[in-house]
């Protein structure tokens, strides 16, 4: 079977290669009635571009890098592993590919050798601290990077992000437990320098003084992302004298409420009725528990998606307005009965 190329397009198109080339790279404007004619031949024809070929003519790998920190086996993400996906499918939809892989190493040294290597045509960051030094670094070349979280507080020099807004989901969590009875409410957070982590103890804060509830340090534990960690940390809070101890937690996910659902078991107490439990992400599993989990529910598919759109723009030399360069999506308290006092 021959191989279909460029000129066969052309010839069934009716138009000369150089304008196939334009449509497949949108190296160059076409009218609408044009590219419909190159995209038509390309599908009748079976045509598949030479990547290398197009890559460097184009001078572009056409891959997004995308790098996490490496997890132990039984540590798996159902929220990262749903977040790869989002944005595989939109970049490949824009003609590019996604090169995602974990790593052991600093992942500053691993963003260092793809900007150096021009592997990459643009870079997605995730789970961004607080004076991120990848932030930093990338900001100082010419590699176009959007991260999941925000970037930084100042806009100089402008960053492209998409974030959930932590604050406002806790802070609905916070009035929620309050409006079902539950009248000491702790909170199971994040390690310092976690910039989502602090968004939603902050939103946490607000949500005491919206119930007129005072902060209380002593009901606030900082835990690893580990449901172990996180069983210990509960255990302290419901080792408190029953006056001081909370009958509700918001946690900073679903890994830390599994823990703090455990912990509450281990102290011969019920999971809603005794103690109300929230989460955040709404992992696969929230449903599946016993009992179901509260939790707040992140769009992340809609976030990979849009992701992909700001750094394709990006790679083209767009210039984003802020109102798409920073695009803050609002969680979604999804209730069940971890959170209800009522048996």
């Amino acid at each position: 079977m021959s191989t279909v190329s460029i000129r066969d397009v052309a010839r069934v198109a009716g138009v000369s290669t150089a304008t196939v080339s334009n449509v497949l790279n949108e190296s160059r404007p076409v009218t609408e009635a044009t590219r419909q004619r190159v995209l038509a031949a390309v599908e009748r024809l079976g045509y598949r571009p030479n990547v290398m070929a197009r890559s460097l003519q184009a001078q572009r790998s056409f891959l997004i890098g995308y790098s996490w920190p490496d997890a132990p086996p039984d540590q798996g993400s159902p929220v990262l592993d749903r977040f790869i996906h989002s944005m595989g499918r939109a970049a490949y939809e824009a003609g590019y590919h996604l090169l995602a892989f974990p790593s052991e190493r600093d992942e500053l040294t691993v963003y260092h050798d793809l900007v150096k290597t021009n592997r990459v045509d643009g870079i997605v960051l995730s789970a961004v601290d607080i004076d991120d030094a990848r932030v930093s670094y990338l900001a100082a070349t010419a590699m176009p990077f959007v991260s999941f979280g925000r970037a930084s507080d100042q806009d100089d020099p402008p960053i492209a992000w998409v974030d959930v807004d932590g604050q406002a989901g806790v802070r609905r969590a916070v009035q929620h437990l309050a409006a079902q009875g539950y009248e000491r409410i702790g909170m199971l957070a994040w390690p310092r320098g976690s910039r989502s982590g602090e968004d939603r103890l902050a939103g946490y804060r607000a949500g005491l003084v919206e119930i007129g509830q005072p902060f209380d340090e002593r009901l606030v534990v900082r835990v690893k992302h580990d449901s172990a960690d996180a069983a210990r940390g509960a255990r302290r809070l419901l080792a408190l004298p029953e006056a001081a101890r909370p009958d509700a937690f918001v946690c900073v996910s679903d890994l830390v409420a599994v823990g703090a659902i455990h912990a509450v078991r281990d102290a011969g107490l019920r999971v809603g009725p005794d103690v109300g439990i929230v989460g955040f992400d709404d992992v696969p599993m929230a449903e599946l528990l016993t009992p179901p989990l509260t939790t707040l529910h992140q769009p992340v598919d809609e976030i990979g998606t849009v992701i992909i759109r700001q750094l394709t723009a990006l790679i083209n030399g767009e210039t984003l307005p802020p109102e798409a360069a920073h695009i803050l999506l609002e969680p979604e308290l999804v209730i069940r009965a971890s959170s209800r006092r009522s048996a």
